[in-house]
């Protein structure tokens, strides 16, 4: 053995067994908190069958123990996901699949295989009587992908650790998250008249790959509406139904934190209508989101546009539009740099909204993450990655939004996606190549063997 991360692959078998499990556990948490609560009970009661201490807290989070001591180090986690959608290649996205050398399934990267490797790699110490110099905890929460009041939960009643990481992002090392605003701008009722339905996306965290309008208008407009979508990037299905014109506009999802590699079903939909109806129509919902945001991802039109040399720029995300006769509301998911104002932000977004008289509700804040390059748990997790791949790897910044921003700058998000690889986090045919799959494991079990003898 040339390193101890190598002994996680006498467990492939076992670890597969499990995350395929997990995978069909469908632990979609903005919509079934029960099946994410059941997802965290199944690696809890896994590691008990291990010989680990476990603790629950409030059903929303957890933890596998293994040691003794008073420092504390960490793997944080989450078993919760977000929504399938449709378009995937495989039959069933709630479960593993293994084709063409990758491994597919909904969490296979976000975070649900990550999380059944973090605690392998406790079971590999215990299995190696690896007696650690600190307890060593693998920390699971169930309601990441819905603001991480999870971690606010647990850290209530648990201890922050002294070092940890969280294997939710991308390899190398992410010293820099930007800040995460995510805002509702709702009307009191749907004041538009020739749109009457309108409905795209399924969490505030992703780029909407459909879109659906429901529409009153003529046979020339009709006519004047396809040869816009014609010229238009996505695709339009257009369905005569006895309720008016039903157009369905396909794009291209992505995770909110990077829009700009999706296309916004929501938003090309909405411009295409208010090209041949005119946004009066539309309503003020509408209106808003195709003047103050439209095709855009970067803030300009809303006035929020900005960056830093630290995090890089501000990006802005339509996630969901629900309208109907008794709603009409959308949600907006920002990503600003370390640097930025927040209070400033959110005011210029609800004074914008209100010139069209909508009104603007705070859904979640997330402040971001800036650490120092010398930290400790940096160099620790450097020495991990060289070590088994023989490279040093990248300080970078995301705006994706994980634990690490819950630890008070004592842990950063280290893996498990490398660089060439199309992981499609929050699409359709969400994968990783088998060799990565294995190749973070053992990176995992390395630092994780590291912090029990730093």
């Amino acid at each position: 053995m040339r390193y101890f991360g190598e002994t996680i692959l006498r467990y492939r078998e076992d670890i597969l067994h499990d995350l395929d499990a997990l995978m069909r556990i469908r632990s979609v948490s903005a919509s079934d908190k029960e099946a994410a609560a059941q997802a965290l009970t199944y690696m809890l009661q896994r590691a008990e069958e291990m010989g680990f201490r476990t603790k629950c807290i409030d059903g929303i989070a957890g933890h596998a123990e293994y040691g003794e001591g008073e420092e504390i180090a960490a793997v944080l986690a989450h078993v919760d996901v977000v929504p399938a959608g449709e378009g995937w290649s495989v039959e069933e996205p709630y479960s593993l699949t293994e084709k063409d050398g990758r491994y597919y399934g909904r969490g296979v990267v976000d975070d649900k295989g990550p999380a059944v490797v973090a605690l392998y790699c406790l079971k590999a110490l215990k299995d190696e009587g690896i007696m650690p110099k600190r307890r060593l905890r693998v920390i699971f929460g169930a309601a990441e992908e819905i603001g991480m009041d999870d971690m606010e939960i647990y850290f209530q009643k648990e201890p922050l650790p002294d070092m940890a990481f969280t294997p939710d992002s991308e390899y190398g090392i992410c010293c820099y998250e930007k800040g995460i605003l995510q805002l509702e701008v709702y009307a009191p009722c749907h004041d538009g008249t020739t749109l009457t339905e309108f409905h795209a996306g399924h969490a505030v965290n992703a780029v909407p790959a459909k879109a659906y309008a429901l529409v009153d208008c003529t046979e020339n407009e009709d006519h004047q509406l396809q040869r816009f979508a014609d010229a238009k990037p996505g695709s339009y299905d257009f369905i005569y139904t006895m309720d008016g014109l039903q157009i369905v506009a396909t794009g291209k999802a992505a995770h909110a934190c990077i829009p700009e590699e999706g296309l916004n079903a929501a938003m090309h939909l909405i411009r295409i209508l208010a090209a041949d109806f005119g946004q009066l129509v539309l309503g003020s919902l509408c209106s808003f989101l195709d003047d103050a945001i439209g095709l855009e991802t970067d803030g300009s039109a809303l006035g929020i546009r900005c960056r830093d040399k630290e995090s890089g720029a501000l990006s802005v995300n339509v996630g969901v539009v629900e309208i109907n006769e008794r709603v009409a509301r959308a949600t907006i998911d920002i990503r600003y740099p370390v640097t930025a104002d927040s209070e400033e932000i959110f005011s210029r977004i609800r004074k914008r909204a209100s010139y069209e008289g909508l009104m603007t509700k705070l859904l979640n804040h997330e402040l971001p993450l800036a650490m120092s390059d010398k930290a400790p748990v940096i160099r620790l997790l450097q020495d991990a990655y060289q070590t088994v791949t023989g490279e040093a790897p990248n300080l970078y910044a995301t705006g994706g939004g994980t634990y690490a921003r819950t630890l008070k700058n004592r842990g950063v998000a280290f893996g498990p996606v490398f660089a060439g690889d199309p992981a499609k986090i929050h699409e359709p045919d969400e994968s990783i190549s088998t060799e990565n799959f294995w190749r973070h494991a053992q990176i995992c079990a390395e630092a994780v063997s590291r912090m029990a003898k730093a």
